[in-house]
């Protein structure tokens, strides 16, 4: 798979992580309770959100108040709307900076520079799965302990709601994609032999030419064997007459 199909592919899987923790935030099934008493039509179910509590009788009918102080939550629930909420604009932020650097649009001219847009966007989703994953966790634990405490009464005891789920589900999309834009990027190689570039270029060396060798003069003295006799005689210069004005 090239580039351009990773990006894609971690943009897609990016989307849908991101889709999955807007879910996880809004609907109120962190914590469920059925109880059901000494006669069916008495029975209800109880579901706990970040946002809202909602009670659904067994006749189908259902009552939902908004949580308006943060102080009645407990406190992995208060937790958890701070950082689902951080997990989203950070989700946001990298899924819109994957687009700036990728390389089907012409938003960066260098190579480079999209390479790093895109390794950034990949590092803000891989933290907004884990901003998720935490108080999914946490909710999860908390739920278990209490149920499995025989101390808790029997009314009080809350299952994990699909919201968890989902949780768990949106924070492994989101670090799948986060780690396909990650490493959609070419990798760090010389400009020569990377494709797209021309190989470098091959100079032929010859055989080495050499010119004439001196040799260092000899410390014999010297002694003339002939005589320098010019081709053409020159005669003497005449007598110059100087005329003063």
């Amino acid at each position: 798979m090239g580039r351009l199909g990773k990006e894609v592919a971690g943009q897609v899987i990016s989307f849908i992580g991101f889709v999955g923790v807007a879910v996880t935030c809004g609907v109120p099934m962190w914590r469920v309770t059925t109880f059901v008493g000494a006669n069916i039509v008495t029975g209800q179910t109880i579901w706990d959100g970040l946002w809202m509590n909602c009670v659904m009788q067994s006749t189908g009918q259902m009552q939902c108040s908004l949580n308006e102080s943060v102080m009645r939550l407990t406190n992995d629930l208060q937790a958890a709307r701070a950082l689902v909420i951080i997990s989203l604009i950070f989700a946001f932020i990298g899924f819109i900076i994957s687009f700036i650097g990728a390389k089907c649009t012409g938003c960066l001219k260098q190579e480079a520079s999209r390479a790093k847009v895109v390794i950034i966007a990949g590092c803000l989703i891989i933290i907004s799965a884990i901003l998720v994953l935490i108080p999914v966790c946490w909710s999860a634990t908390v739920s278990i302990t209490d149920f499995q405490n025989p101390l808790t009464i029997e009314t009080q005891r809350r299952e994990i709601g699909a919201s968890i789920y989902i949780g768990w589900a949106s924070s492994l999309i989101l670090l799948i994609g986060g780690i396909i834009l990650t490493t959609s990027c070419p990798p760090q190689r010389p400009m020569y032999g990377y494709p797209g570039y021309a190989p470098p270029p091959v100079y032929q060396y010859g055989p080495a030419t050499y010119g004439p060798v001196y040799a260092p003069p000899s410390s014999r003295p010297y002694t003339g064997t002939g005589s320098y006799v010019p081709s053409k005689p020159y005669a003497a210069p005449g007598s110059i007459s100087r005329q003063y004005l």
